[in-house]
């Protein structure tokens, strides 16, 4: 199963949020949903359930995403403006990933580019936990098993291989790849039943899919049954980066 959202059909979904530690920004939901766009009494899906859920974050320039963790494994790649993550300097293309219940940041964004990045779960999450407030860090050291788990690239130059590695990909199927085609040529991504999912990002160009245009800032995600997703680059060419969630134990 494919499920695909084109930059300019979410673009209708663009409004204004703010996060409960003041940070203001642009929010677009592409897939699933978020608890900016979910209407008052809606059911939140299964926790434990596969569930694609994307959006598009525009971080304003010069504020701050305190520190903070989720309830799930997510990706997130940067793909405008500039910022600091935690320690890691951001920029585009960065791609960075944390386990679920694994505290990051904060996001430091540039003061007049803001930095853009996209927020990539395979399952529904109800919001970030922030550090300051001592109820969540006394929640987070209760969590069984938890561990801290994150991985960062970037940022990464236009120019490149056709194909490379941007996060080994790791024995529970974790990784992240880019392709970079020339007009008309194809690529045949990683195996989806390795892993939990991937989402696929066009950053650079364009992606056709059965015979639909996706062009810069389209995603698409694939379900761990379906067959390595073939792309094709339109007459601009193709970047494109695949992140792959790991799987469950």
């Amino acid at each position: 199963m494919l499920l695909t959202a084109p930059a300019d059909t979410a673009r209708a979904n663009r409004r204004r949020g703010s996060a409960a530690d003041g940070v203001t920004f642009w929010h677009t939901l592409y897939l699933g949903t978020s608890r900016y766009n979910m209407a008052p009494g809606t059911a939140e899906p299964e926790k434990s359930a596969l569930f694609p859920m994307a959006f598009l974050v525009e971080q304003d320039p010069g504020s701050t995403a305190s520190a903070h963790y989720h309830q799930q494994d997510q990706f997130q790649l940067v793909v405008d403006g500039h910022g600091i993550m935690g320690t890691h300097e951001v920029g585009p293309v960065t791609v960075h990933f944390t386990g679920a219940y694994t505290a990051y940041g904060p996001i430091r964004a540039d003061k007049e580019a803001g930095v853009h990045y996209f927020t990539l779960r395979n399952g529904f999450d109800p919001g970030a936990r922030f550090m300051t407030m001592p109820e969540n860090r006394v929640f987070l050291r209760s969590v069984p098993g938890r561990k801290h788990r994150e991985a960062v690239n970037g940022p990464l130059p236009d120019a490149g291989p056709a194909a490379e590695t941007l996060l080994a990909q790791e024995a529970d199927g974790m990784g992240a790849w880019r392709y970079r085609l020339a007009p008309g040529e194809r690529a045949v991504g990683p195996d989806p039943a390795e892993g939990r999912g991937q989402y696929w990002v066009v950053v650079g160009g364009e992606m056709i899919q059965d015979e639909a245009s996706l062009p810069r800032l389209s995603c698409s995600f694939v379900y761990p049954d379906a067959p390595p997703l073939a792309a094709q680059a339109g007459a601009a060419g193709l970047d494109v980066v695949v992140m792959q969630f790991p799987r469950r134990g």
